[in-house]
C-alpha cells in the first residue's frame, strides 16, 4: 500500500493490526464506497448512490481513501475528466472482507438477502484458507504471537 499506514502503537488500547485497518476503513462510508467501486461504480454520483452517503461525508471518506492508498484517482485522458474511482492493490484485498461482511449479514443482520454472492451456480460460502500449507483454518489450530513487548495476551506487560 503506497498510502499513509499507522503504527498501531499510536491508538488506545491494545496495539493491533485490526484497530489500524479500521482507522481506515472502519466507518460506514469508507467500505460501503469500496463496495460501490468493486461492483464497477467509479463516479462519484454512482458511488453516492449505491451508498446513500451524504455527499460531503462521501467526499472526505473519498478522499481519506485516496490519502491512504485504497482507491485512486486516474488523471483525465486529454482534455478530459478524471477517470473516478479505482482500487489499488490494498483495495481489492478488502474484497474478501467485503464479501465476508455480506455473508454474515445476509446470516445474521437481515429478514431476508437482499444480496447473494454466487459461485458459479450455488450460493458463494467463504471460508479462509491458509496460503501457506493449503488447509482450511478452523479457530481450533490458531495461536497467537504477540509481538509488542510492552504487551502479553493477558493484556499490558509489567
Amino acid at each position: 500500500m503506497t498510502g499513509t499506514r499507522i503504527d498501531p502503537a499510536t491508538l488506545p488500547g491494545r496495539p493491533c493490526s485490526a484497530a489500524s485497518a479500521l482507522e481506515i476503513v472502519g466507518d460506514r462510508w469508507a467500505l460501503l464506497a469500496v463496495r460501490e467501486v468493486l461492483l464497477g461504480n467509479h463516479r462519484f454520483s454512482q458511488i453516492a448512490r449505491g451508498t446513500g452517503a451524504p455527499r460531503d461525508r462521501l467526499a472526505a471518506r473519498l478522499k481519506s481513501l485516496v490519502e491512504a492508498g485504497v482507491l485512486e484517482r486516474r488523471p483525465p485522458e486529454e482534455g478530459g475528466r478524471y477517470d473516478g474511482y479505482h482500487l489499488t492493490d490494498a483495495g481489492r484485498d478488502l474484497g474478501p472482507v467485503i464479501r465476508a461482511l455480506l455473508t454474515w449479514g445476509n446470516r445474521w443482520a437481515v429478514t431476508a438477502p437482499p444480496v447473494r454472492i454466487l459461485h458459479h451456480d450455488h450460493p458463494l460460502e467463504p471460508v479462509t484458507v491458509c496460503t501457506t500449507c493449503g488447509e482450511r483454518v478452523h479457530a481450533d489450530d490458531l495461536t497467537r504471537e504477540v509481538t509488542d513487548p510492552a504487551w502479553a495476551e493477558e493484556g499490558r506487560a509489567r
